[in-house]
């Protein structure tokens, strides 16, 4: 199942490319749900849910997706945490350039994603498609970095990595957009609109094999990162297990696995479009801050 958030805070099922309107069943899970839980309640409510979601989607009228606006496909996560460095080729790729990353100033970081640990993104720098990424520093280097992102189902803290794929929801795209410079990585990733995610949510049982998972991003028509999960680091089920090991994650939270290499610098006016054959595309357009 394709769950995605549209327009003001309507809530879809996406069926045959078009969007299934089911706004009523997110209003009575909401109205159930504690008011101070912790996580996003639709996705916590989901295994039990899941049915009537088909049914409703089922006896709707379908709405053309290319009329609304696409939101993230999450309402309320805790926190968006990623993973860095969890890509050899990109690990390679961005060590050969330190003039960005500001190694050369003295920044040196300690090598590794074991080492370096999970970083978060604030959740204020998540946005859906339709918002497109605003430009915070253009007179620095701005960086896309397409990557596939894990959507916790349940609560859970010190997960083993054999147990760990019960705790996925489901799986989305995301844009790490990043400032170059010597500041902390979570500071200079978490700026408004800096973590662009969708174009929906696709449920865990349509991706049994996250470690399958080929996703491009174009930059204005030309190919610019052509990935694959094979190629990571911590594949998934280490990741939910490394993460957990300092955080409790919670039904909503978002993971970002990592950039592939192909990284490059975005202006106002450029368009990105992430792809997943097994999720859906995404096209977020750059532009100056207001």
């Amino acid at each position: 199942m394709k769950l995605c958030r549209f327009n003001e805070d309507r809530l879809g099922v996406v069926v045959d490319g078009a969007i299934r309107d089911i706004t009523d069943v997110q209003t009575e899970i909401r109205a159930n749900a504690r008011y101070d839980m912790k996580g996003d309640a639709v996705i916590a409510s989901l295994p039990e849910w899941r049915s009537r979601m088909e049914e409703a989607a089922e006896s709707a009228e379908p709405i053309d997706v290319a009329s609304v606006d696409l939101l993230p496909p999450i309402a309320r996560p805790c926190k968006t945490m990623a993973a860095p460095v969890n890509y050899e080729a990109h690990v390679a790729e961005m060590a050969a350039q330190p003039h960005v990353t500001g190694e050369d100033k003295g920044a040196q970081r300690p090598s590794g994603i074991q080492n370096q640990g999970i970083f978060l993104k604030a959740n204020s720098a998540v946005v859906g498609p339709s918002e497109g990424v605003a430009i915070r520093f253009p007179d620095r280097r701005n960086d896309h970095e397409v990557e596939f992102v894990i959507i916790v189902g349940k609560e859970g803290s010190r997960i083993k990595r054999e147990d760990a794929m019960d705790y996925v929801a489901g799986y989305t795209l995301g844009l790490d957009m990043t400032v170059r410079g010597i500041e902390d990585r979570s500071f200079r990733k978490s700026c408004d609109g800096y973590a662009p995610v969708g174009p929906w949510m696709v449920t865990a049982d349509e991706i049994p094999d996250p470690g399958n998972v080929p996703f491009t991003v174009h930059l204005n028509g030309n190919l610019q990162q052509d990935a694959h999960t094979k190629d990571l680091i911590f594949d998934v089920p280490r990741l939910i297990e490394f993460a957990s090991e300092f955080y409790t994650i919670y039904p909503g939270d978002y993971l970002f696995t990592g950039s592939p290499p192909g990284v490059s610098e975005v202006h106002p006016g450029d368009v990105m479009r992430c792809n997943c054959e097994l999720i859906g595309e995404m096209e977020v357009v750059v532009r100056e801050a207001e």
